[in-house]
């Protein structure tokens, strides 16, 4: 699918990434060259596991801002918030566990927790997010069966591959639902801080509410840059050493250069008009793509209106999409098939497309070349 993306004549709604034109030109390369002149050997020396002091720090001021009071040790960091979904499931479930996530969810969790070879059990969620009520039958249904239920995986802000959030009175109840019953949440938050109405701030995290029964996932991926590969996990200190010792198995240590290169950046005074400029750069293309689905499939089809983030979701009720993904780069457009978002194979009558990576004309052809390959009911 993303080597077909590469081809120019395709248009890839496929690929949640961010639009790194907004960042000022050169600005990165100065900020890599002065770190490198004036600091090279020890950059460019073994670093520890426990990452860089300046990052821990950001991290909590980052965290400050989405109400969570924590300190540095309860910082980890990480080569990408892809890393911590990898260690948590490490450290906290074995093979015949069930874990719940959302229906549908991240389609790169799923690889994760499948290599582990834990159940994944789909929890219905709707335009106000993760049902709690479902959360708490399921897992006490998991329970009657004998299973093992270490945590819920949820992707509560802007949720991939959706863009729908969890609203603040769910957040609540599936904190208390989850602590009555002594079950982790793992909370994986990229796009907390891509909210496109940003006169009430950003929303508060659910480690927020309840920071000894949540792991709280970040990165800066999608709001500096993914190939730098720099994430970071907030859990209570004695599980952050836990986390720390099997990275380091791993790893040996996180890219010393990454991660201050994010921490100049994000310590600088540019970072935040960049991200506001970026943030209103994704709501336009989440318009664009509202509207040319509105004129090109406004009968065959409904979707999600999402508030921030990269994604919206598509559903064609009634229509059976089959192999939508190579009909889909038939007509020169490459999306993410709905079934991919699910662990149990089931067929989905859904897509997501992402509309971050794309400009708004772009968007438009893509949308319009996908209702071509979709077949009629």
């Amino acid at each position: 699918m993303f080597e077909t993306a590469l081809d120019p004549s395709v248009v890839s709604l496929a690929g949640g990434k961010p639009d790194l034109s907004t960042l000022p030109e050169g600005s990165v390369a100065q900020l890599a060259s002065s770190l490198l002149s004036e600091r090279g050997p020890e950059i460019l020396q073994y670093g520890s596991g426990a990452g860089i002091d300046g990052l821990r720090e950001l991290v909590v001021e980052l965290m400050a801002r989405r109400g969570s009071s924590i300190g540095p040790g309860e910082v980890q960091p990480l080569a990408g918030s892809q890393a911590g979904l990898d260690l948590v499931t490490k450290l906290y479930c074995n093979p015949g566990d069930v874990i719940l996530a959302e229906d549908p969810t991240y389609v790169g969790a799923l690889g994760v927790f499948g290599s582990y070879e834990v159940q994944v059990r789909h929890v219905d969620i709707d335009q106000n997010g993760l049902d709690p009520e479902a959360v708490a039958h399921a897992i006490d249904a998991a329970r009657a069966q004998g299973h093992r239920v270490p945590f819920v995986y949820t992707v509560p802000t802007h949720q991939n591959p959706t863009g729908v959030t969890l609203s603040p009175e769910r957040r609540r109840a599936l904190v208390e639902v989850c602590a009555a019953r002594g079950v982790m949440i793992i909370e994986d938050d990229p796009y907390g801080l891509l909210d496109f109405e940003r006169t009430t701030g950003p929303v508060a995290t659910l480690h927020s509410r309840a920071p000894e029964h949540v792991i709280h996932l970040g990165s800066a991926s999608k709001i500096f840059s993914p190939g730098l590969r720099v994430g970071w996990a907030v859990a209570p200190a004695h599980v952050r050493a836990r986390m720390q010792i099997a990275a380091e198995a791993v790893l040996i240590h996180p890219s010393v250069l990454s991660q201050e290169l994010v921490v100049t950046w994000l310590g600088s005074p540019q970072w935040t008009t960049v991200l506001d400029r970026s943030v209103e750069l994704y709501r336009e293309r989440a318009q664009a793509t509202t509207a040319a689905l509105q004129e090109h499939l406004g009968d065959r089809a409904e979707w999600t209106d999402p508030k921030g983030g990269f994604f919206t979701w598509v559903r064609f009720p009634g229509v059976e999409l089959g192999d939508i993904l190579n009909r889909g780069i038939q007509e020169g457009v490459v999306i993410v098939p709905g079934a991919a978002c699910y662990a149990d194979g089931r067929s989905s009558d859904a897509v997501r497309v992402a509309y971050s990576g794309v400009s708004p004309d772009r968007v438009a052809e893509g949308i319009r070349r996908l209702a071509r390959g979709v077949p009629a009911r």
